[in-house]
This record gives structure tokens, C-alpha cells and sequence, in this order.
């Protein structure tokens, strides 16, 4: 049985665990339970989200592009609606959505790492402001500018680094690229999951009350230590050994929250809660993926300058 196999397993044992704990908190609750509600509607989207991704690793790599183009869309235009723009910006939100967002893409698929890596930090982030001058509306001009260039470096560069591992050439890795996705997802998304839970048994002591008034300092500890043991015990889907997964596994844990914050930051300046309402219980694709924008970049660059 390969590795992904395994994997999926394992995943969806979790998931029936998680899900007949739920079930069973429902019943036990006297009354409805905010917090047992939520927990049972994030079991039921991890359900679902464990699914795509399943059938996408198992139809193969370009299914997998594929589906990470699709959700750099959705998070471009979630990150668009909540910050300001007008009409005068329309030339460089059509570029960004119609041309660097497939370009981007193009790019991983190909495999075509030089352009991939500086196609949207040099050359979009000069011609956006380009677009916009057009018009000549001086209102807001930087303002607007930086939301659109933080927009597509969030939504499209930072997100496509996660496909972008498929190209990665490692040896006595070949055809495993995958599964680096998979550990770099899985390592992310239950440090937010296991800092959420702790934070709520064990939380006292809020860690940033102004930008995330739900994340505590245990929470932060026990479930970044909690996410980085996971990381290092999934060694094995990975060319590290334990110790350097454990390692990379507290960096991604650190830079996934310290991402949460600055993305929280965001959202209380324009006092919304979530980035959008796609996801039961998570948000929008942004609320998932905050995490993983800041996490993504710096470990593709650690695994191609260290192991490929």
C-alpha cells in the first residue's frame, strides 16, 4: 500500500473518530452548545474539504493545479470585496484575475521555476500600479494600489507555492511530491485546530486580544508543540527524518499563526469576522488558508534549497 493511501487512511480514521465525539458531545449537551455546534460543523466541512483534495491527489498533479487555481480565485475575489476599490481600478483587477492568475498557474505547470518565482513579486507588483494610473483618480491611489498587490501576492503567489512543490525534484523522492503538500497542509491546519481546542480548555491568557480575541498563550503552546510532534511523526511521507521534520514543523506552525494575526489584522480594520461564508464553520477560503499563505512560500523555498 503507498504512502498517500496510508495517509488518507489515517486522515479518515481521525475524521470518524472526531465525528463520533462530536455525535456524542450533541447528544450528551443538555442545550445547544455554541461550541459543540461549531466543532461538529468544522468536522463536517473537514469532511468534505479531505474529500476534494483526496480526489484530486488521486486523479494526479494537474488535478491538483487545478484545484489550487480555483481557490487563488476565490480567495482573490474574497480579499477584493472586503478592501476598497472603484471603477478606475478596473483595468488592473482584470489583469490580476484574467492574466496573472492563469499566467501564475502556467507557470507551476510547466515547471518553469525562474518566471514562477519572480513573475508576480517584480513584474505584476510594477505593472498594477501602472493599470491603475490610468485613469488618473489620485483618491486613495496608494491605498488602492497595495490592496491589490498584497491581494494577488496573498491569494496567487503565496497560494501557488503549495502546487508549486510538484516541481520540486528530489532525489530518492520522485513521484512523492505530493505527499509534501500533504504534510505541509496537515501540519498547518492542525496547529489552527489543536490551538482552537487547547485554547478553549486550557486558555486563560489571551495572546493577542485586539487582532484574535480567541487565541490564548496555552493555546498557542500546546497546539503549536502538539502540530510540530504530528509533523516530525509524519517524517515518513517526507525526505526528512524526524528531528528536521519537527523543526520545519514549528517554523510552519510559527509562521501559521503569526500569518493568522496579520490576516486577522485585515479583518478587523474593515470590522468583518470572517473573509467570506463559503466554508460551514471555517468562513471563507481565506479563514483556511490565512495559515497557509505565510507558511507555503518559506517552506517550498527550505525544501528546494536544502533537499531538491
Amino acid at each position: 500500500m503507498s504512502e498517500t493511501a496510508i495517509l488518507f487512511i489515517s486522515i479518515g480514521a481521525v475524521l470518524v473518530f472526531a465525528t463520533i465525539v462530536g455525535f456524542t458531545l450533541k447528544i450528551k449537551a443538555k442545550e445547544p452548545n455554541s461550541m459543540i455546534e461549531n466543532l461538529n460543523a468544522r468536522i463536517y466541512s473537514w469532511w468534505i474539504m479531505t474529500a476534494i483534495i483526496g480526489a484530486a491527489f488521486a486523479i494526479g498533479s494537474a488535478a491538483v493545479i487545478i484545484l489550487f487555481l480555483l481557490i487563488s480565485a476565490l480567495a482573490l475575489r474574497e480579499f477584493i470585496t472586503i478592501t476598497p476599490t472603484n471603477q478606475n481600478d478596473y483595468y488592473a483587477l482584470l489583469f490580476a484575475f484574467y492574466a496573472v492568475l492563469p499566467v501564475q498557474y502556467i507557470f507551476v505547470f510547466i515547471e518553469w521555476y525562474g518566471m514562477f518565482s519572480i513573475f508576480i513579486p517584480v513584474y505584476v507588483f510594477l505593472i498594477l500600479p501602472i493599470l491603475s494610473s490610468f485613469k488618473a483618480d489620485v483618491k486613495n491611489f496608494l491605498e488602492r494600489c497595495a490592496k491589490t498587490q498584497w491581494g494577488v501576492m496573498l491569494s496567487i503567489y503565496c497560494i501557488s507555492c503549495v502546487p508549486a512543490l510538484l516541481i520540486l525534484q528530489i532525489k530518492g523522492f520522485e513521484g512523492k511530491n505530493l505527499l509534501l503538500i500533504a504534510f505541509l497542509i496537515i501540519v498547518v491546519q492542525i496547529s489552527d485546530v489543536l490551538q482552537y481546542v487547547f485554547g478553549k480548555l486550557f486558555g486563560r491568557r489571551k495572546i493577542a486580544p485586539t487582532l484574535s480575541p480567541s487565541k490564548t498563550v496555552e493555546g498557542f503552546i500546546l497546539g503549536t508543540l502538539g502540530a510540530s510532534l504530528i509533523g516530525g511523526f509524519l517524517w515518513w511521507i517526507t525526505p526528512f527524518n524526524f528531528l528536521q521534520a519537527f523543526a520545519i514543523s514549528i517554523l510552519l506552525t510559527l509562521l501559521g499563526f503569526l500569518g493568522g494575526l496579520v490576516m486577522s489584522a485585515i479583518k478587523r480594520d474593515k470590522g468583518i469576522k470572517d473573509w467570506g461564508y463559503m466554508i460551514e464553520g471555517h468562513g471563507g477560503i481565506l479563514d483556511r488558508f490565512d495559515s497557509v499563505c505565510f507558511a507555503a512560500p518559506i517552506f517550498f523555498h527550505i525544501v528546494r534549497f536544502w533537499w531538491a
